[in-house]
This record gives C-alpha cells, sequence and structure tokens, in this order.
C-alpha cells in the first residue's frame, strides 16, 4: 500500500496503519506480516552485497528510487521497517526509528546530537529515567544540562536560563520538552519553543516527547518539532506485554541516530516490531476511548471532596487551555490529583482500588495507578518535586478501556476507604 490512492489523495493515518509498507505477495499472500525472526539476509550476489553496506555504512548516495537493502537485524529488519513506516506516517515526518526502549530512544537521539562541551536545556518535570538521564549520566560525557520547571512561557523561561547561567547560545544544541508533562500534565507551547530555537538558540533542535498524547491527539512535527519521541511501551504498544522506544523526525535529523543506533545495538527486535504493528492498528480506538473515560474521571474527581486538585487537558484554564486547545486534538486519558492527607491517606487509597491496578507506566489496556513521589519520580529531589506541584499526596491514573461505570465506581469506593 502507498501513502497516496490511485487519484492522489492521501490515505489518513488509521488506514496507512494496516497496509502502508508491506505488500503480501513478498509473503505468500499472507494478509498481516509475518515474524521474520532471521539475525541475517541472503544477497542475491557478491555484488548486491556490497551495494547494500555502501549505503548503509554511508559510503555512498542511495540511487532514486533505491530501497535499502536487508543486511542484518541489528541494521533493519522488515517487522521494524514496516512499523517505521507507519509510525512516520503518523507524525507527518520523514523517517522514523524503533528501540529496545523509550530509554533507549531518548539516549541513543541525544548522544546523536551532543558532544563534549555541548548543552542541553529541558523542560522540567520529565519522566524519572529522563530526569536521571540528564542529571547523572550526560554530565560524565561532557554535556552540561539545565532543567527548567513548566510555564506558560517557556520560551521566556529558557531565555531567562541561558542568561542567568551566562550560557553561549550556539552551544545550545538540543532543547527537550514533555508536553504533558510527567506526572503533573502540564503543556509547553511547542511553536513558541520552536520559534525561540530557531530565532535566539540559532538552530538548536528540539527533541519532544509526546508519549502522553501521541501521535493520535498532538503531532508536534506541525508545530516545528525536529524529533518526536514515544516510548512505545505505553499507548502505541498499549496492552503492557512489550517495552520499545521510537523517534520521529526528517532524515537528515534521524541519519545519526540510526547510525548510532546501529553500532550501540538500541534497535527493537523482530517480535517487539511486530508486535507494534499489531497494536498501531487499534491506536486511535484505543486512545479516543480511553480519552472519553479519562475526561468522565476527571469530572467525577472535581467533585469530591476529598480530592484537592485535579490535572487533566479536559479542565484546563486560562493560557494552558490555550496551549492545549492550539496545539491538541483530544486529552488524552492521564490524570494527576491531590488527595487530602499525604502520603498515607494516598496509599491507603492506592491500595484499595479493585478494578485500577497498582503498578507504574501508563498507556496500556488496564487502568493502572501509582504514586509518583515515591515510585517514578523518586529519585527527583523532593523540593523540586513540590515546586512543580507534585506532592505526597499526588496520585498519576492512566485510564484504561473498561467500562466507565466500573472504573467510576472502583474510584468512589476506593476514596470512600481512603477516608475510613
Amino acid at each position: 500500500m502507498d501513502k497516496f490512492d490511485s487519484f492522489g489523495n492521501e490515505y489518513h493515518p488509521e488506514t496507512l496503519a494496516l497496509g502502508l509498507g508491506y505488500n503480501p505477495s513478498l509473503s505468500e499472500g499472507a494478509i498481516k506480516p509475518p515474524v521474520f525472526l532471521a539475525s541475517t539476509f541472503e544477497f542475491k550476489s557478491a555484488m548486491e552485497g556490497k551495494r547494500f553496506f555502501e549505503v548503509a555504512y554511508g559510503l555512498r548516495e542511495k540511487d532514486p528510487n533505491e530501497q535499502m537493502g536487508l543486511i542484518y537485524s541489528r541494521i533493519n529488519n522488515p517487522n521494524l521497517q514496516i512499523f517505521e513506516e507507519r509510525i512516520s506516517a503518523w507524525d507527518k515526518t520523514e523517517k522514523g526509528a524503533v528501540f529496545a526502549s523509550g530509554m533507549a530512544a531518548i539516549s541513543t537521539s541525544v548522544l546523536a546530537h551532543l558532544c563534549p562541551g555541548d548543552v542541553l536545556i529541558s523542560s522540567k518535570p520529565v519522566y524519572g529515567g529522563t530526569h536521571y538521564f540528564f542529571e547523572n549520566i550526560l554530565p560524565r560525557f561532557g554535556v552540561k544540562t539545565f532543567q527548567v520547571n513548566i510555564r506558560d512561557n517557556m520560551a521566556e523561561a529558557f531565555a531567562e536560563c541561558v542568561k542567568e547561567n551566562q550560557i553561549d547560545p550556539e552551544k545550545v544544541k538540543m532543547v527537550y520538552l514533555e508536553t504533558p508533562a510527567n506526572p503533573n500534565l502540564r503543556m509547553v507551547d511547542i511553536q513558541q519553543v520552536s520559534d525561540y530555537c530557531k530565532g535566539p538558540l540559532k538552530g538548536a533542535l528540539l527533541a519532544v516527547d509526546n508519549t502522553f498524547l501521541g501521535p493520535v491527539f498532538q503531532r508536534p512535527a506541525e508545530q516545528g518539532a525536529d524529533l518526536i519521541i514515544y516510548s512505545a511501551t505505553k499507548f502505541i504498544g498499549g496492552h503492557s506485554d512489550l517495552v520499545a522506544g521510537v523517534v520521529t523526525g526528517s532524515e537528515k535529523n534521524l541519519a545519526p541516530i540510526i547510525e548510532h543506533r546501529t553500532i550501540f545495538g538500541t534497535m527493537a527486535n523482530p517480535f517487539t516490531g511486530w508486535l507494534l504493528l499489531r497494536s498501531l492498528e487499534t491506536l486511535s480506538v484505543r486512545m479516543r476511548r480511553q480519552a472519553k473515560s479519562a475526561k468522565k474521571m476527571a469530572s467525577v474527581l472535581l467533585e469530591h471532596p476529598l480530592v484537592n486538585n485535579v490535572h487533566h487537558p479536559s479542565v484546563f484554564t486560562g493560557e494552558q487551555k490555550r496551549i492545549y486547545e492550539a496545539q491538541c486534538s483530544g486529552a488524552g486519558s492521564l490524570i494527576s490529583f491531590d488527595v487530602k492527607g499525604g502520603e498515607e491517606k494516598a496509599f491507603k487509597l492506592l491500595d484499595s482500588f479493585q478494578v485500577a491496578r497498582l503498578a507504574v507506566s501508563l498507556g496500556g489496556t488496564e487502568t493502572l495507578v501509582e504514586h509518583p513521589m515515591s515510585m517514578t519520580h523518586s529519585d527527583v529531589p523532593k523540593h523540586e518535586l513540590e515546586a512543580m506541584g507534585v506532592t505526597e499526596g499526588t496520585i498519576r491514573m492512566s485510564v484504561g478501556i473498561e467500562h466507565f461505570k466500573d472504573l467510576k465506581r472502583d474510584m468512589l469506593q476506593a476514596l470512600e476507604k481512603m477516608d475510613a
């Protein structure tokens, strides 16, 4: 299947997710791609093998319409290539690359584009593993990192960071955003930061972790992002049965990342690629169902006397609402909320759910709840979390596809037990 029909009309991502990049005639007519559990692939001739390697290692440019030949599954594999075509179609980007985990995608992408002496500036909060990588790993490679609390005007916040820390703008090679942020769901105006990167920062790459809303409800490339990053373990995988990561962007920006992936060995395995293809077919259906239930759950929590704060794009006001409406087509299914009584009551609530599962991760078909301060963000100093509005009473909830009436009843009975 091609991206366009015979009349030149572009297919929608939901349609492309079922057919793009795969020709059944090449696989005995199988309507779905089989699992290519092969480590290596046979060449038709020695010259073909030579030409494949010339392209793989950048010894020559591909000829017009030349396809990258299959060599070895650390370099390429049919399951991974088909998925990469389909996920980049969702993001409206030229190229995709799939990794063994979300952190593999983040670390490989950053190390591919940054060198000793370079500077990375990030919004915060971010996922706990990302925070640890920025704070503890990158400095060992000579990369300076600065993290700035999210506020409504992040271009202004980044500019203040550059000025206060006397950073040479030309040294800033990457700005990293996670929007909505994990776990407080604060949003960043991607277009505003993109303009700042292309202007005062003289072309710094803008990388956006799009895990919470993408690719269905938010497409950062349309707002000027250069790299779109996912933990594909979450919504894209969607069944809590795989670990993977994805990066999409232009061919130019993906080239060094794919080079580093090949040498670092951080690609996903073929079976994970096959599972991702399976999951991508239902991604839109799942995310829209989950978002619908999450919006209702946010309303339930807003009205409950034992809940202090509720964070979900559907209940945003002011500038956060403007940002959400400008760059998103849906609110997603992540909710964070604060219960009265701190950690003791939060733990009691978490231990009282009967339908929702007490586990980290998110985006699966099942509803998950967790305590960010003591779990996913436990490596972040407490005072930093509190400055970002994450307290001992904060709960993060990833709403699944269960019947909403069951989820509502489960929430209400858990809150009742918490207060007993």
